[in-house]
């Protein structure tokens, strides 16, 4: 059972699906997810132990992880992680505990060769700033954070990071629009096209934010929510959106 949207996608990923018995309300990738009510942000214990499963996959077990494990359950938790190599260690850690060891080690492989290739095809990004948006009251991520360090795979630069320079909001300042009309981005990512509906319209239509560089040249880039909040096998498709955008800045320039 996983409770970890990010863990069901990874776990799915290796081949260990079609022993999944339940998912939390938010594991709906991929679609053959046995999605059920059960609680993600909040689990139930009872719930949970309802499916009676041999393995729970959470993040962060704390008291629910502990009086699973009392009830004869095994837990696997992971946190978010803080280095772009953690992605690669929680899918191995994965497929040690289900028993696809090389199933996990094959996706990880395939992972670092498309992402790779999918650097060595963008051009040199150095000089070029960027701002990524988690939400529409501007919450951004700094280059200290792990999509930060995505970003910094490319040689962007975050224009977030003089505001948080003391790391006081841990790698996600809220921003204004005088900063960000002040700052500038050659390139604007959005990571709230779900959850807010904000596409390249709604971003052009902010106050001020005509005058944006990014605005101007057409350099805003529409993302999956979901696909960047969560780092499993398809952070393949977040970098290829990143290294996308800059092979079309190249071509052009």
């Amino acid at each position: 059972m996983s409770i970890s949207p990010t863990a069901t996608e990874m776990v799915f990923a290796i081949g260990a699906g079609d022993r999944v018995v339940a998912v939390d309300q938010f594991s709906y990738y991929p679609a053959e997810a046995p999605v059920t009510e059960l609680d993600g942000w909040n689990p139930n214990v009872e719930a949970i132990a309802s499916y009676n499963p041999d393995l729970v996959l959470m993040q962060t077990s704390g008291d629910v992880g502990a009086s699973l494990e009392a009830l004869g359950i095994e837990v696997w938790a992971h946190d978010a992680p803080f280095a772009f190599d953690d992605v690669y260690v929680q899918i191995e850690q994965l497929g040690a505990v289900t028993g696809q060891a090389d199933e996990a080690a094959a996706v990880v492989a395939e992972m670092q060769a498309q992402i790779d290739e999918l650097i060595a095809a963008a051009p040199d990004a150095s000089g070029l700033s960027y701002y990524h948006e988690l939400d529409n009251t501007l919450y951004t991520v700094t280059g200290s954070t792990f999509i930060g360090q995505v970003y910094g795979l490319f040689g962007l630069a975050n224009v977030a990071d003089p505001a948080d320079a003391d790391g006081s909001a841990w790698g996600y300042p809220q921003l204004s629009d005088e900063y960000l009309v002040d700052a500038d981005p050659d390139i604007i990512f959005l990571a709230d096209t779900l959850c807010c509906g904000q596409d390249a319209q709604t971003v052009a239509a902010r106050p001020g934010w005509d005058q944006l560089t990014a605005v101007q040249t057409g350099r805003i880039v529409e993302l999956n929510d979901d696909i960047v909040s969560r780092w499993g096998p398809r952070l393949v498709d977040f970098i290829a959106a990143i290294s996308g955008v800059l092979v079309s800045i190249g071509a052009a320039s």
